[in-house]
This record gives structure tokens, C-alpha cells and sequence, in this order.
């Protein structure tokens, strides 16, 4: 999964020519009187703009694709097209499947796990050549039917664009890796026309944290891809609805029932995913590069079935067509039921037997055909003809969406995007948060990391996440062993080799326990080699004190350490700082780090270990 970061032996003739160009481009780049800041920023627009056209492009060849492959062979159910609606995804993913594996593996798949492992242990390099391969072979194997959805794709290629051109400009290292989730964001916000959903996606799952540095870059490049794609593909919502709202108190109860069901739907995709995708791997019966036409063949089967049971090809390729038609609440009990099951089984043999597409749009319509279902039941139970099942199938787009991706902020926000329908926030609230809570319980892991540690790669998001969470006050040592300011330098020296346990540095206290400096053990011992035992120890104590804060996360803590050569910092109070609150040193960082990593719920059953 993991791109070719590193070429081996001898550069070819095709590197060569790249790294030419390179030079001449960072030349070009380096003559330009801007400070880096501004370098960046206009990086900054190149990447929204280029990758806004990209996202269009791939949205027009796999809707040529689609519209003409597989939903024409499906467009009447003749005896003759019968076969036909079999034989196309099947030669679909034969043909993307040889692609695939001889030219671009690391473009199979959603996408957006590539992106995550590159952002996290690749420096933000991705290859160049997973634009091309992404964008026609992803288009064609969704085009002939293979059950998957183009937000992932999009995302891929457009961090792949932001990848190339910073590398084009010969950008630093850490410049270069927070390209990676500018051009992601941008990506996502043209696939889907929702740039606020698209910068909380990358926050939330590629960067895992609200407070990153790129955050203005991310905003920008979203906002300026979705303009363009507004442009040039018009600036409707993706889907249409009527003004839904909540019409009494207790619909709510069944909005939460919504949840658990979409968080079990959730779960069992996931699971099923892992699990159908290890025995492809594992199989040594079929070539690799085949198993995704055996997958289409499989899915020609199933979708076949499910279109002479409904009339809906919607099983084949995205989907969003029937979605939108439940949407307004107009499908019967019987076809949501089999729609939901033969989209989640195809979704799950198309990806498992190594597709390229996402499950961005799968999750969003197995959740509106589950939403309009709960919905129908609802109106039945509360004899209520107000009550819409199309409303429900609104909200269990996002709660489908919340239990497979476990992006909970994003997966509200998205809705309100693609539908400019906010009236639903509170169902929408307690449906979502309640999938998201009850998948998280069921099945700790979410499915992108799952992917990811299933290929052998493990992101380092628990030991980042507790840093940053883990306040000082539950790491600190609070029995502090201290040292008198009035006593001499040799009486100190002394006091500190009868203490049964020795530390490193010693912090310095007056008469009413303040302190007033630290000391180390080595700086008494050069006190006393150049004959100043006599000296007070108050004097002869550092005065200019780094201090930590019991409020503190310990990444702030760390980087004082790091910043400034120490191994421990002494905790004071932020009202008062000269009072002595304890101390916290490397080692209990580690020990609370160490805590936290254990207590980490362990992936569910048949989750990669």
C-alpha cells in the first residue's frame, strides 16, 4: 500500500528527466523576491486551483464511463443484456485489476489510507504516476460497475498533486508533508460541493487534531477547489430535498434507534470488509491482478439480482441516482431492504478483491436505503403520515457514514452540505453521535486504520493523541525531593548523597518552600571542584527556570525539553509561580504514555491485529 519512495540501483532516464526539472523549477521558484511563507501560499492556491480541475475531470470521465458502460447495458433487462450486466464489471475489474497491479498498486483501494500513511511515514511523498492510474482506472473500474464511490479517488489524486508540486518546488521536508493534507481537503470538498465537511474530514481523520499548523493553507485550497468545481459543474446542492424538520418530541427515540441500527450496519460492513479482503489476499488460487474481476464477476450476479427484484441498477457504480430518489421518501419497504443488503454485500466484494474506489458514497447510500426503511417502520408504529421516511434516510446517510468512517463532526456536516437542508440538526445529532458511539464500542478500530494494519502499518496516532491529552497533573511527581537555598554547596552535596534515591537535578526552595532555582548533581560536583563549597547553594543555583504548567499537555512539555537540552521540568502553579506544585521528567512521560497505549481498547474480533 505503501508507495515506492525510493528508487533502487541507477535513476532511469524518466527519473533523470524529473529531477532535471525539478532544478529548473526551484530555480525558477528560488528567483522570485518572496519570503517562504508567501511561497507557500501561493503553492497554497496552485494546489486548489489544479486540484478543483482534477476533481472535475474525474468526476465527467467516470460519469461518461458509468453512464455509458454499465447503467446502459442495465437500461432495459432484454434477454441479450442479461449477460451483459455480468461480464462488464467483470471485465471492468480485470482491466483495472492489470493495471493496477503492473503499474500503480498503491493506487488500488479508496485511497485515503495511502494518503494517511504517506502524511504520517512518508514525508508526504506519493508518487506521481498514481494521478494517471487513479484517475482512469478508478473511473473506469466504478464506470463498469464496480460498487464503490469516487470520494476517496478524488482524495488520492489530489494529494498526489499537492505531493508532485511540492516536490516540483523543491519545498523543505515538513513544508511537504502539510501539503499533503491541503491537497486532500481540496480534493474532497470538489468531489462532494461541501468544503466546510471536506476541511473537518482532513482534521478529523487524516491530521486527527483541530489545531494544525495547515489549517489556513487546508481552508483556502478547499474553499478555491469547490468554487471551481461550482463553476464548472454548476452550484446545486448534490442532493435535493424537500424542507424536512422534526415534527414531534418522540421521533427522536426512533432517530436514536436509527443509530444503533446504522452503527450495527456499520460494524458488520466493516468486519465483513476485513475479513472477505484478508481471504483475497491470503488466496494463491487466483493471480492477484485477477482477483478484481472475480470480484465484478460476483457483483454482476448480485446486482443483476437485485435489478430484476427493483428495477434499480443502483447497486452498479455510485449509486447516488436511487439515493436521491428515496431522498424524497419514495420507495417501498421491500426495495429499501434489498437495496441496502446487495449494496453493502457488493460494496464489500468490490473492495476486498482490490478495486480502486472509496467507500465514502457506499456508506451514504446504504444509509439512506436503512434511514428510509427505519423511517417507513416509524411511520407505521406512530400511525403518523407526517412522519417522512425520506427525513430518515437523510439522517442515515450521515449515521452510516459516522459507524463506517467514525468521523462524527464531518459526518453531520456533510449532510447539511449536500443537501442545504439544516433543519434536521437534532436528529441528525442524536443519530450520528449514537452510531458513532455504539460502532466505537462494538468495534474499537476505524476501518481506514484497519486497513492500514492489516497491510502491516501502524500509524502513530495513539501516541500523539496522548500527548497532547494527557494534562502534566497526571504525570508529574508530586513528592518532591527538594533542597534547602540556605545550605552551603558542600552541605548540599552531602545532604544529596544520603537521599536513598538520586535524581538528576534538584529544585531549589526558600525558608517558605518557594522556589527560587534548580540545581543538577554535576553542578554541585563542579561547585566543589573549583573550591566554592563554601558558597550558598541559592546563588549558585540556576535562576532562569523553564517551567511546566500541571495544565500543560506533555507534547508542550516535551518540546520545553527538547527546546532546551533537559531531561525535567519543575511544575509551579500558574497563579503563583514560585509555588513548587512537583516535577515531571522524561521518564514520566514515558510511564504515562506507556498507560495510556495499554489502556487502549483491543481491535474487535477479526480486526487486524
Amino acid at each position: 500500500m505503501m508507495n515506492d519512495l525510493e528508487t533502487q540501483g541507477a535513476p532511469s532516464r524518466g527519473t533523470r528527466r524529473w529531477y532535471r526539472i525539478q532544478v529548473r523549477a526551484r530555480q525558477l521558484f528560488n528567483t522570485v523576491p518572496l519570503r517562504e511563507h508567501q511561497k507557500i501560499y501561493i503553492l497554497t492556491l496552485l494546489v486548489g486551483a489544479i486540484c478543483g480541475l482534477a476533481a472535475v475531470l474525474f468526476h465527467l470521465l467516470l460519469d461518461f464511463f458509468q453512464d455509458h458502460i454499465i447503467y446502459s447495458a442495465a437500461a432495459t433487462l432484454h434477454w441479450w443484456r442479461i449477460p451483459l450486466v455480468i461480464i462488464i464489471p467483470a471485465l471492468g475489474g480485470l482491466i483495472a485489476g492489470a493495471g493496477l497491479f503492473y503499474f500503480a498498486p498503491e493506487a488500488s483501494g479508496s485511497g485515503i489510507p495511502q494518503v494517511k500513511a504517506a502524511y504520517y511515514l512518508g514525508a508526504g511523498r506519493i508518487s506521481a504516476r498514481v494521478i494517471p492510474a487513479k484517475m482512469i482506472l478508478a473511473a473506469l473500474n466504478i464506470g463498469t460497475g464496480a460498487s464503490l464511490g469516487r470520494e476517496g479517488p478524488t482524495v488520492q489524486i489530489c494529494a498526489a498533486i499537492a505531493s508532485v508540486l511540492g516536490r516540483l518546488f523543491a519545498i523543505s521536508r515538513r513544508r511537504l508533508q502539510g501539503l499533503l493534507p491541503v491537497g486532500a481537503a481540496a480534493g474532497l470538498a470538489a468531489a462532494f460541493n461541501t468544503p466546510i465537511a471536506a476541511v473537518t474530514f482532513t482534521l478529523e481523520e487524516i491530521l486527527g487534531d483541530s489545531a494544525a499548523k495547515p489549517l489556513g493553507s487546508i481552508v483556502i485550497a478547499a474553499v478555491i477547489a469547490a468554487v471551481i468545481e461550482r463553476t464548472i459543474l454548476g452550484e446545486n446542492a448534490l442532493f435535493s430535498t424537500p424542507p424536512y424538520r422534526l415534527n414531534r418530541p418522540s421521533e427522536l427515540v426512533f432517530y436514536a434507534l436509527l443509530g444503533v441500527t446504522a452503527a450495527l450496519a456499520a460494524v458488520v460492513f466493516n468486519e465483513c470488509l476485513l475479513r472477505l479482503r484478508r481471504r483475497f489476499r491470503q488466496q494463491r488460487r487466483i493471480p492477484q491482478w485477477a482477483s478484481p474481476g472475480v470480484g465484478g464477476l460476483i457483483l454482476g450476479v448480485i446486482g443483476l439480482c437485485a435489478l430484476m427484484l427493483t428495477g434499480s441498477s443502483s447497486v452498479f457504480g455510485i449509486g447516488y441516482g436511487q439515493l436521491s430518489v428515496e431522498l424524497q421518501g419514495k420507495l417501498p419497504l421491500n426495495v429499501l431492504a434489498i437495496l441496502a443488503v446487495s449494496k453493502l454485500i457488493g460494496t464489500v466484494i468490490s473492495y476486498s478483491s482490490g478495486s480502486s474506489g472509496g467507500i465514502f458514497g457506499p456508506s451514504l447510500y446504504i444509509g439512506g436505503m436503512i434511514g428510509g426503511a427505519v423511517g417507513l417502520l416509524t411511520q407505521y408504529v406512530l400511525a403518523d403520515p407526517l412522519t417522512s421516511p425520506g427525513a430518515f434516510a437523510l439522517v442515515g446517510m450521515g449515521a452510516v457514514f459516522a459507524g463506517i468512517v467514525r468521523a462524527p463532526v464531518t459526518s453531520i456536516i456533510i449532510i447539511f452540505e449536500m443537501t442545504n437542508n439544516y433543519s434536521m440538526i437534532l436528529p441528525l445529532m442524536v443519530s450520528n453521535i449514537t452510531s458513532y458511539a455504539v460502532a466505537t464500542k462494538l468495534s474499537p478500530v476505524p476501518i481506514y486504520d484497519a486497513l492500514l494494519l492489516q497491510d502491516g502499518i501502524r500509524l502513530p496516532h495513539a501516541e500523539k493523541h496522548a500527548l497532547r491529552m494527557i494534562p502534566v497533573s497526571a504525570a508529574m511527581t508530586r513528592d518532591v525531593v527538594s533542597v534547602p537555598g540556605h545550605m552551603t554547596v558542600a552541605e548540599s552535596f552531602e545532604y544529596v548523597q544520603k537521599l536513598p534515591e538520586h535524581h538528576h537535578a534538584y529544585p531549589v526552595v526558600d525558608g517558605a518552600g518557594r522556589i527560587t532555582g534548580i540545581v543538577t548533581f554535576n553542578d554541585l560536583k563542579r561547585a566543589l571542584a573549583a573550591g566554592r563549597g563554601g558558597e550558598k547553594l541559592e546563588r549558585a543555583a540556576h535562576k532562569n527556570l523553564v517551567r511546566a504548567y500541571p495544565d500543560e499537555a506533555l507534547d508542550t512539555v516535551m518540546l520545553k525539553l527538547g527546546r532546551h537540552g533537559i531531561s525535567q521540568l519543575p511544575v509551579v502553579s500558574r497563579t503563583k509561580a514560585s509555588r513548587l506544585l512537583g516535577i515531571i521528567t522524561l521518564h514520566d512521560v514515558a510511564r504515562a504514555l506507556s498507560r495510556e497505549i495499554e489502556t487502549e481498547p483491543a481491535p474487535a474480533e477479526g480486526s487486524p491485529q
